[in-house]
């Protein structure tokens, strides 16, 4: 069995389930994994790709609709501009969701995965509702966000926050940590924590900027909705579709406790055709076709990519472990079933990789007419990745990936 496919380098996937939240709940962490501990292999840091992990800390109060719609429009656009840093590095990516005290919830967490499927899907089920009395439970978010998520140990990272809101956070409430405690603790560890003000509150633009400077972030703000640059193209919906045909290529194999996790990441995916725009599955495409996407399309247990990679014999696997769809084969007919699958999927990347570079080119002339194309959410964004990651060692060109 002949297999071309270009080998895609495996590393381990944390998948963030999508769960119900029940009602009142003060804050529900999404599967949380243990740091990582370079120490625990000296020679971990010479092996790793350069690391970015990012926390995005929205605020979902009534107010806040235009911009949430926005980060579901643009967040793969985002995840790209951060993935296409040389050298290409890890990127994992965590959600948390706040609200205020009497609200359906305070806050929710979820934690730092590659599975940005499933994070996505995650971001999908936000709402815009509840708040409108003035401040909100910013202490409490940033307490998740510092202390409930999952960061590495691993002291090259760049690891970062962005707050994102519109009001100021409670000073009333003395059972709870204010930020600058919390926030003392981030910047012990080297998190630095970057705000974005929606709208034009005084009183938010105060404490934002000295959140950020409590960390050495940077501050900004943008309009209400999120002054995002959102065009979309016309050929969206042919990558959106060549995307979809991607993702059917995908062999899921293992124990049982392996296909189901497997089996979340599909379901993620499947919600996100269904329910995403054509040019957010465009985008997302768009950072899978990366070297830093690739986690998050295939993820682990992809049987092609483990044949490619040479970590498995497919004589030697178990029939019971093999995807249902080949479990009844003879042994050829699976081995021709693999190469169709190669050679489809090599079709399907390289339709994608076409069509990106023509996207690429009438988002770049688009974008010339966009007012205030340097005041946006993208822009603005971009600029402080490129300084704050620079520092890291990772390299960015001169403008972000739309």
């Amino acid at each position: 069995m002949k297999i071309k496919l270009i080998a895609i380098a495996l590393l381990s996937i944390t998948a963030a389930a999508v769960a119900y939240y029940p009602s009142g709940s003060q804050t529900v962490v999404l599967n949380p994994t243990p740091p990582v501990n370079p120490s625990a292999n000296p020679d971990w840091n010479s092996l790793a790709k350069p690391r970015i992990e990012v926390v995005f800390v929205l605020d979902t109060t009534g107010s806040m609709g235009g911009l949430i719609d926005a980060a579901k429009e643009k967040i793969w656009s985002i995840a790209t501009t951060m993935a296409s840093a040389q050298p290409a590095p890890e990127l994992k990516m965590g959600l948390v969701a706040y609200r205020d005290r009497g609200d359906d919830y305070v806050t929710r967490v979820t934690d730092l995965s590659d599975d940005l499927d499933t994070v996505y899907a995650t971001l999908m089920d936000f709402e815009a509702a509840g708040g409108g009395d003035g401040p909100e439970s910013v202490n409490a978010a940033l307490a998740g966000a510092v202390n409930q998520i999952s960061w590495s140990q691993e002291p090259g990272a760049y690891q970062v926050i962005f707050l994102v809101g519109d009001a100021p956070p409670h000073r009333d409430y003395p059972d709870e940590a204010q930020y600058p405690q919390v926030l003392a603790e981030a910047a012990r560890r080297g998190i630095v924590v970057n705000t974005i003000r929606c709208g034009n509150n005084r009183a938010t633009e105060n404490e934002w900027r000295q959140i950020a400077a409590l960390t050495q972030g940077t501050y900004f703000t943008v309009e209400q909705g999120g002054s995002a640059v959102a065009i979309a193209t016309p050929f969206d919906a042919e990558i959106a579709e060549l995307s979809k045909g991607l993702d059917a290529t995908r062999l899921y194999y293992g124990d049982p406790e392996a296909k189901e996790k497997a089996a979340k990441k599909v379901s993620a995916t499947d919600k996100l055709h269904a329910l995403a725009s054509e040019a957010a599955r465009a985008r997302r495409a768009v950072f899978n076709a990366l070297e830093s996407g690739a986690e998050n399309l295939f993820g682990d247990g992809d049987l092609v990519t483990d044949l490619e990679a040479g970590l498995v014999d497919l004589s030697e696997i178990n029939p019971a472990d093999l995807p249902m769809s080949m479990q009844a084969m003879a042994p050829e007919e699976r081995e021709a079933y693999i190469d169709g699958q190669v050679a489809q999927r090599q079709a399907l990347q390289n339709k994608i990789e076409a069509l990106a570079g023509r996207r690429d080119a009438y988002l770049a002339e688009q974008a010339e007419e966009v007012d205030d194309v340097a005041g946006s959410l993208d822009y603005q964004l971009f600029d402080t990745v490129r300084d704050q990651a620079g520092k890291k060692g990772l390299a960015y060109d001169e403008t972000p990936k739309l």
